[in-house]
């Protein structure tokens, strides 16, 4: 198993409606950027991204991110602008209809999951339950 990629942060957007696709995630074009950025930044056969969630004690469940080089048997390929993006079977459901960004600005620097399912986060915004 891989070493994390980054902090990923979790936003509920109940209030703004989110295009339909019919990819499981989408991302923005400052993700794609940044994803071919950092594929690029890494020595190996590296082919995309993969994204999961694990339990946190905080509010239930928070996105991980890591570097990968095949797709899993279970997994979910999404392929936009030329960028992979996998998504781990447990990730599935929580995934569905959610768009992942990447924001920067003075203090930080991070990837950022706009997800509609989101019933509610923990006060740090790093974990969320649906």
């Amino acid at each position: 198993m891989s070493a994390p990629l980054v902090q990923a942060t979790v936003q509920a957007v109940s209030k703004r409606k989110l295009q339909p696709t019919q990819a499981a995630l989408t991302l923005t074009p400052s993700a794609v950027t940044k994803v071919k950025q950092l594929l690029k930044d890494k020595p190996g056969q590296l082919v995309g991204v993969k994204v999961g969630v694990q339990t946190r004690v905080c509010n239930g469940l928070s996105y991980t991110l890591e570097y990968t080089k095949t797709k899993g048997d279970s997994d979910e390929e999404v392929i936009q602008d030329g960028v992979r993006v996998f998504i781990k079977k447990k990730a599935k459901l929580t995934v569905l209809g959610a768009e992942m960004d990447y924001v920067e600005n003075k203090l930080s620097s991070e990837f950022v999951f706009n997800n509609p399912n989101i019933k509610g986060t923990c006060g740090c915004r790093e974990s969320f339950n649906i």
